[in-house]
This record gives structure tokens, sequence and C-alpha cells, in this order.
């Protein structure tokens, strides 16, 4: 309590000093936290709604939907500020990236840096109506959301870390929804994992040139030639994993339905990105928000029909 303490009087320091120009720049603000970009938002989402539903059979309650929905949101939000944080020296070389707000000198480091404590910390607060399991495991997720940017820095394998950071919010709906972690959500973990790590590296291929002209590193760069090849590999361990948690959780036709329709939007990917341009790569990319949405559609749709 203390540390929230902390990050609350600084931040209100921030906006008493910063509020008479904050309204002006909103929009900067709105491009730091990309709520112009809802595509995170839906990736991180479908997800956790499913491992919500899972969790507690069937509904979960406003009071859990409202957290989930508005906590997603929230360390989306979050992750994006601590994000172009990290990343401030190397976007203006990034032909995507060249017009971020802390590039262009829009807002600063310091106030991306405090927007992510702020955001957490309004992430922290809802938790606060859940139990005590699921707030001691936030702090491994905020600790794992703030470590990704920097990780591309030191390894291949910054994209292991966002598909960890992405998962962490599977867990903490059993926990909140069932005061304990079974050792079949792990199987949801795992499986949301893989998926992560698979369309991220589709997002990294679109900037691979940069990437490999400035010294960044990515499972992009790391699969080379080999990239559509494992990332296929890895929707298809995804798949696997999903059907072994199906099974797991007697859930039903609906759910192999709606992963069948995943299959076909990977199979769509596959061929999309033959070219590897970049642009067929951020088009693939896009497109698992419909993956996210179609296998939450056939959970959802098993549990008001059962």
């Amino acid at each position: 309590m203390r540390f929230l303490r902390y990050i609350t009087s600084k931040c209100d320091n921030y906006l008493r000093e910063y509020t008479p120009t904050l309204h002006q720049r909103a929009p900067a603000f709105v491009q730091l936290t990309r709520l112009d970009k809802p595509i995170g938002v839906f990736l991180l989402l479908w997800p956790t709604l499913g491992a919500l539903w899972i969790a507690a059979q069937g509904f979960p309650g406003f009071k859990l939907l409202i957290i989930f929905l508005l906590g997603t949101w929230l360390m989306r939000s979050a992750g994006c500020a601590i994000n172009d944080y990290a990343d401030a020296d190397f976007d203006g070389d990034v032909l995507r990236t060249e017009a971020r707000p802390i590039v262009t000198g829009k807002i600063s480091r310091k106030e991306a840096l405090l927007t992510f404590l702020l955001l957490s910390a309004l992430g922290f607060v809802l938790l606060l109506f859940t139990n005590l399991l699921t707030i001691q495991m936030s702090f491994f997720a905020v600790f794992v959301a703030a470590l990704y940017p920097f990780m591309k820095r030191y390894t291949h394998l910054p994209q292991l870390v966002l598909g960890i950071a992405f998962s962490c919010g599977i867990l903490m709906a059993f926990t909140a929804a069932r005061g304990e972690l079974p050792a079949e959500a792990w199987l949801l973990f795992v499986a949301n994992c893989l998926w992560t790590v698979a369309y991220d590296t589709q997002y990294a291929m679109v900037d691979r040139e940069y990437d490999l002209r400035i010294g960044v590193k990515s499972t992009a760069i790391l699969f080379g030639s080999a990239d559509r090849v494992i990332i296929a590999t890895l929707q298809g361990m995804y798949l696997l994993a999903m059907l072994l948690a199906a099974a797991q959780f007697q859930l039903g036709v609906w759910v192999y339905l709606g992963l069948a329709v995943a299959l076909g939007l990977f199979v769509w990917q596959w061929q999309i990105t033959k070219t590897r341009s970049p642009e067929d790569c951020f088009k693939a990319f896009l497109n698992n928000h419909r993956v996210g949405a179609a296998v939450f559609a056939g959970i959802l749709t098993h549990f008001l029909l059962n």
C-alpha cells in the first residue's frame, strides 16, 4: 500500500503541474496508449474472457466482467506507454514508429513512464475487489509487462516474454473466479503463449529490415527464412493445446467449431504471407483478432447452450 500511495502522490503532482496543457495534448496521449489502435486490447481480451467464462463455468458476474474488461484496457495501455518509453531511442529509425509522440517531442519519456505507473496503479485498484491470490499474481504480471520492451536488446525471444505477459490474465481469471489455480488452467496459458509468439512474430516481420539495421532482436530475425514454417508450427501447437484444454474442461462441439474457424484463418495467414511483404505480414497479424474472437465465441456459445 505504501507503493500505491507513492505512485498516487507522484501522479497527483504531475496532474497539478500539467493539467492546463493536458487537454491540448490529449491526442498525443491517445497515440501513446494506442486508444486509436485497439487491436492489442482485443488480442489480450479474447483469451482472458474465454478463461474467465471457463473458470466460472458460465457468466462470471458483472463485477468480475467489469474488472477484467477495464483491467485489460488499462494494462494494455500501460504496456504501450512503457514500450514507447523503452524504445524512444529506436522508434525514430523505424518507418512504422517514427511518428510516435515521444519521437516527435509531443510527450516526454518522463510523462510516458508516469502514464505507465498511473495506469498500472488504476489496474491494481480494480484487483483490490478480487482476492489476495489474484492481487499477488498481478505483481508478476506487471513486472513481465514492464520487462518485455527491454528484452529486445538482449534476446531474440522478446515475443516469448510478451506471450507470458499476455497470458497472465488467463491465470488471474481462474484465481479471481475460483480462488485457486487448477492445473488445467496452465494448458490455456501455454496455448496462449504459443499463439502470441506466432502473431507477434508476424508483427516483427513488418519491421525486420529496420531491426536488423539498428540492432534490435526478435523472433522474426531468429527464425529467418523458416519464419512462416515456425509460425505455422506454433499455430498448430496452439490448436493442439486448446483441444487438450477443451477435453480437460469438458467443453463441447461449439468450442471445436471455433477452433476449426481459427484453423481456417491460420491457413489464410499462411497464404497471405508468402511474399513476406510488410503490408501482408501486418494484415496477417491483424487477422489474429478474428482468431481470438472465433475461439471465444465457441466458448461463450458452449456455456449459453448448456
